[in-house]
């Protein structure tokens, strides 16, 4: 193979990566928007598989594995179970843990963007633009409170700005795939 032929090949690789991401990035966007419920469940429902999945895996390492001990193979066995337990819980109420997953990760979220700000304004001495830290620790401090304190709407919005987000982000992906390697 040449070097031109293996150039034109990574660079068809690197534009069917870009406009398959693009695409599915696109169709997961517009189902958030579309059936933003029925979409958070499916997530909520892949998570449970995972949890189970998870589960199993933990179980058969705390039965099968002979080099470890006693009390780690008991407990990689209960970590199991867990996880067993919790996929089968989210998916007996996939409604309910669809809830509490949204609620959950809005609260995190918050609490991400509240610590964000109060570290922003903890190195604004170090900081060029003294003006845009304390913008953004502003923007972040309140953004994250109105997360700690309306969860369920905070996870709406997150909800929709993501589906908004994946549906532009993958519309540039599908015209970069399209111009990716070609001369200016």
């Amino acid at each position: 193979m040449s070097m031109e032929s293996a150039e034109k090949s990574a660079v068809n690789g690197i534009r069917t990566a870009l406009g398959v991401g693009g695409l599915l990035a696109i169709i997961v966007g517009v189902l958030i928007l579309a059936w933003p419920g029925a979409t958070a469940s499916v997530v909520t429902a892949i998570i449970a598989v995972y949890a189970i999945a998870a589960g199993l895996i933990y179980g058969g390492l705390g039965i099968f594995s002979k080099q470890k001990g006693g009390w780690a193979r008991v407990g990689h066995i209960v970590l199991g179970l867990v996880f067993i337990a919790a996929g089968i819980i989210m998916f007996a109420n996939l409604q309910v843990a669809t809830g509490w997953f949204a609620v959950f990760f809005a609260i995190l979220i918050g609490i991400m963007w509240i610590v964000e700000g109060i570290v922003s304004l903890s190195t604004l001495g170090d900081a060029a633009s003294k003006g845009w830290t304390i913008f953004f620790a502003i923007v972040s401090i309140i953004a994250g409170l109105y997360l700690v304190f309306t969860p369920l709407w905070g996870a709406f919005a997150l909800w929709w700005l993501l589906g908004i987000l994946l549906i532009v982000l993958g519309i540039i992906n599908v015209v970069r795939a399209f111009t990716f390697g070609k001369k200016a």
